[in-house]
């Protein structure tokens, strides 16, 4: 089975003031998906959106809202999420050691499609079992910078963590997120992942 290749526009590089202008221009211009990311201040230095904005947002556009969650208490923000509009709820493996099994049934039970993501430092093998449960995520999003903030140089190192997932998972969604753009786009496909998220690359472009 072929997965099939999806752009996703990262709206941490969004104008917020004109978010649901910005948002009908990118599916416009052809994004599959609009990149949603969502930071406490705890698990990550930054504070970014919530469900307020998903649910402003969800109002002007009916594409994929898929929302990366670099937060602690995720089950909390499944509910709210789902009432806001999301579409995608991927969440760090880091924050959900615990209770990912519990996690990714709410997810699904409340119409989201799940997906789990890793720091540049956690072993791949740490999503593994996640992906093979009877009840599995269905995306791996590969941080390619440290989760936080926009504009960060790609670690090339990441590459191998694409190509292992890949070569064991020929059906799934992989995603990488962090410094992609046209010189290290064709590095991130070449071993097999097939979502880009890219944001300072696409709102910072001519």
């Amino acid at each position: 089975m072929e997965v099939a290749p999806k752009i996703a526009p990262s709206m941490l590089s969004f104008d917020f003031a004109n978010l649901a202008s910005e948002a009908y221009r990118m599916l416009n211009l052809g994004a599959d998906w609009l990149h949603m990311d969502i930071m406490d201040g705890h698990f990550v230095p930054n504070l970014t959106i919530g469900a307020p904005v998903i649910e402003s947002l969800r109002k002007h556009t009916m594409g994929y809202l898929d929302c990366h969650l670099m937060v602690t208490n995720l089950l909390d923000y499944v509910e709210p999420l789902t009432k806001a509009g999301g579409s995608g709820f991927t969440f760090h493996v880091e924050t959900s050691k615990n209770n990912w099994k519990e996690l990714i049934q709410k997810i699904k039970s409340h119409g989201m499609r799940p997906g789990v993501a890793l720091k540049p430092g956690t072993p791949i093998g740490d999503v593994y079992p996640l992906v093979e449960a009877e009840n599995p995520v269905e995306m791996v999003l590969v941080m390619t910078v440290e989760p936080g903030f926009g504009g960060k140089t790609f670690i090339p190192e990441m590459m191998d963590k694409v190509r292992i997932l890949r070569k064991k998972y020929p059906s799934l969604d992989i995603e990488v997120d962090g410094g992609l753009g046209p010189s290290t786009i064709d590095m991130a496909a070449s071993v097999g992942e097939n979502c880009i998220v890219a944001g300072s690359s696409v709102f910072r472009a001519p």
